[in-house]
């Protein structure tokens, strides 16, 4: 069985950011892939805020195309309703011993509003990234309750983090600025061919 990082998240859009983020992750940890999922309906967003499912599904395949072991997964785009990560883990139905999910900092010490966070940890090992100049101490008092109420130490990858945000991107969108070198000219291309996160 391949051994699996799994990327989530919204990718409104996706940037270079997530890219380097993915593939420091597959070489630290020896994967034999990094499967992508955006999420179709991401319960902690405002939808407002987000371009179609289909559309940031299509941007993660455009930025991914050139790495050979970056693979882009629409399995929360063909389940209904919210995109829970837990059903993600359970359909894929990879080994835990094969599987990682990668999270940021932020999103680890969030993790017990998700939905079944500790049944997420028997089904994969939580590798954390901490961002650069976040103050992540695996050993504080938040850290250290997550790992007790799930069962599991995380992996802790240092990773690069580029300065780069979604948001910040959207913005420059809408104000008509500029997006080079924060995100792959295809991307790029496409976000104009569609209009997207002009209103």
């Amino acid at each position: 069985m391949a051994r699996t990082g799994v990327l989530g998240g919204s990718f409104n859009p996706v940037h270079y950011g997530h890219l380097l983020l993915a593939d420091e992750v597959l070489e630290a940890l020896g994967l034999d892939r990094i499967l992508f999922v955006p999420a179709g309906v991401p319960p902690h967003k405002s939808p407002a805020l987000l371009a179609r499912a289909e559309d940031r599904f299509a941007m993660v395949r455009l930025a991914t195309a050139g790495h050979p072991r970056f693979e882009v997964s629409d399995l929360e785009l063909r389940r209904a309703g919210p995109s829970y990560t837990v059903d993600t883990l359970e359909a894929l139905g990879i080994p835990r011993a094969d599987l990682f999910l990668v999270v940021g900092s932020e999103t680890f010490l969030d993790l017990l509003s998700w939905r079944e966070p500790r049944r997420i940890a028997e089904l994969a090992q939580l590798v954390v990234v901490p961002r650069v100049g976040s103050a992540f101490d695996p050993d504080s008092a938040a850290a250290r309750k997550i790992v007790r109420e799930v069962g599991q130490e995380p992996l802790i990858v240092r990773a690069t983090s580029l300065p780069i945000s979604a948001s910040d991107l959207r913005r420059r969108v809408r104000e008509g600025r500029s997006l080079a070198f924060r995100l792959p000219d295809a991307v790029i291309g496409y976000i104009a061919t569609r209009g997207l996160y002009r209103a």
